[in-house]
């Protein structure tokens, strides 16, 4: 099928050349190739200004970021075919990094197909289609999916912001086999259960699995507090781990108790305490009750989603992390954690500098925590590198 061209700007190739995958809506030449001719989602060539062309694109014309390159060759469309390659070429990084099918397999732009995430928990994939160009071909997707892998289920959580920003209608369906309520997992050698439809985003956050075997190696024997805790990723793994105490803190009941389910099934639960609440004013209260602990990991939602949220997210971060050191013994392990891309990393190490010495105490920072092999960086798009986790010994000033 002959495809339609979308003309850029001159000098709009640059960064496309460069490796990146975006196309803004200021970069089409609207006068050869107007934006209100395309349909939404449709896949079109992509050409410079000179009419060379650059790949394959799908659009949406009607947001700021219009297109995203899914091909450099024009002989090569966003379909089945495309897609199998695809999972295969991104299931053979996961291969090398773990030795269990637990992981994010698509993460997107860096895996060479924007707006789409799937999740994998042993045979049950969990999927997020969050563009119009994906939702196009989502039927693909599915048979994509049972051709590279035989899946025994596959959950759709179409419920994100994003499709709401794309004009898509969102949902949750299960398109294939049978969804439990709670879905089997392994993470650095822990056995963990998660919630697929009930739960947040798909379920479970792979992305801190390398800070949270960090966090396992200082748990023998410790008391470790997990704010914002979920399901309990980082504090059942530490329990599992060995800690002496785990309390989790959260503002779901539901969450609470798969977290104690997770403890019972790791042989933990008479160590495991579930704490209901707003992290804030729980952290004050137990600030109140002269609580301490020996690791406490503070790893909140992102507080800065936009770049006008900055100000103010760094704030609600500043704020967080001063409770939580607070609540340390001394010589105690601080664990700060951020999926905030726009709060930069330089940004962090100076809110655990000030928060350290308006309690009149040093911070040490012994270990900086990334997003796993699994949440492949693609070199030419920054907003792939997203999350950080320091590891800071709080002590006494001297």
């Amino acid at each position: 099928m002959l495809m339609q061209t979308l003309r850029l700007k001159p000098g709009a190739d640059r960064r496309l050349r460069g490796g990146h995958l975006w196309i803004y809506s200021n970069e089409v030449d609207t006068k050869l190739s107007p934006l209100k001719a395309f349909g939404v989602g449709q896949q079109v060539v992509v050409e410079n200004d000179r009419g060379k062309a650059l790949g394959i694109a799908y659009l949406n014309p009607n947001n700021l970021i219009c297109g995203r390159l899914i091909s450099r060759d024009v002989k090569t469309p966003l379909n089945r075919s495309l897609l199998v390659h695809r999972l295969k070429v991104a299931l053979s990084l996961r291969e090398m990094a773990y030795d269990q099918p637990c992981y994010r397999l698509i993460y997107g732009d860096s895996d060479g197909l924007p707006g789409l995430v799937i999740d994998r928990f042993y045979d049950t994939f969990v999927v997020q289609v969050s563009s119009a160009g994906m939702d196009a071909v989502q039927g693909e997707i599915i048979e994509a999916l049972h051709k590279v892998f035989q899946p025994e289920a596959i959950l759709l959580r179409n419920d994100g912001k994003m499709r709401e920003m794309e004009g898509l209608e969102t949902y949750t369906e299960v398109v294939h086999g049978e969804i439990p309520e709670l879905a089997a997992l392994m993470e650095n050698g822990v056995n963990l259960l998660a919630p697929l439809e009930k739960g947040q985003k798909t379920g479970w956050f792979y992305d801190h699995r390398e800070s949270r075997a960090k966090v396992n190696e200082l748990a023998p024997g410790k008391r470790v507090l997990d704010l914002f805790s979920y399901v309990g990723g980082w504090g059942i793994q530490a329990l599992a781990s060995g800690a002496a105490e785990v309390v989790c803190v959260d503002a779901s009941h539901y969450a609470l108790d798969v977290a104690r389910e997770n403890a019972r099934i790791n042989e933990g639960e008479s160590r495991f305490t579930g704490l209901h609440g707003d992290c804030f004013e729980a952290c004050k209260a137990l600030v109140a009750e002269r609580e301490r602990f020996d690791i406490v990991v503070c790893d909140p939602p992102a507080f800065i989603q936009k770049k006008k949220d900055v100000r103010n997210g760094e704030r609600a971060y500043a704020r967080i992390n001063n409770l939580a050191m607070r609540l340390l013994n001394k010589g105690g392990v601080l664990v700060s954690g951020s999926c905030s891309m726009h709060y930069q990393r330089e940004s962090m190490v100076d809110m655990i500098r000030a928060n350290s010495r308006e309690l009149d105490r040093t911070a040490q920072i012994f270990h900086v925590g990334y997003q796993g092999a699994d949440h492949p960086i693609h070199p030419a798009i920054p907003e792939t590198d997203y999350l950080k986790a320091y590891f800071a010994r709080i002590l006494a000033a001297g």
